[in-house]
């Protein structure tokens, strides 16, 4: 039951946090067209303002809900090795955690990204780690 609801949690804060990403690089980049310089920058300003009030902690709970979810489903590692499904969840949990350290280092402690300053790496990332969570079950 706990389970049940930690995966509704997880997959809530996943939609908050990969739904901003979207609507940034496929709409909020794309004011610059339409408006001025200055008007884009107003105005994604005040977007912006709200938006991190939510969307690093909807990051951080879907991180802490993923790891808690990875401890109930990874199983022991057999002695031939790891099965196909703890690779692939595996690898989700690599990507995962690099987005939650790189949102980490953001919020609290106000270091950028070195690389992949955009939101569309961060994005991909979120994209494969979906096609991911449907393959680990094939």
């Amino acid at each position: 039951m706990i389970y049940n609801f930690i995966h509704i949690i997880h997959i809530y804060s996943v939609f908050i946090y990969g739904g901003f990403l979207f609507v940034d690089i496929f709409f909020l980049s794309k004011m610059k067209k339409s408006l001025s310089e200055h008007e884009h920058k107003v105005a994604r300003e005040a977007i912006m303002k709200h938006v991190r009030k939510v969307v690093p902690y909807a990051l951080l709970v879907a991180v802490a809900s993923g790891l808690f979810m990875v401890f109930q489903v990874f199983g022991k590692i057999s002695e031939e090795g790891m099965s196909s499904f703890q690779m692939i969840l595996s690898l989700k949990v690599f990507l995962g955690l690099w987005l939650g350290f790189r949102g980490i280092n953001q919020k609290f402690f106000g270091i950028q990204p070195w690389v992949f300053k955009h939101h569309v790496f961060p994005f991909s990332l979120v994209v494969v780690i979906i096609f991911l969570s449907q393959a680990m079950y094939f």
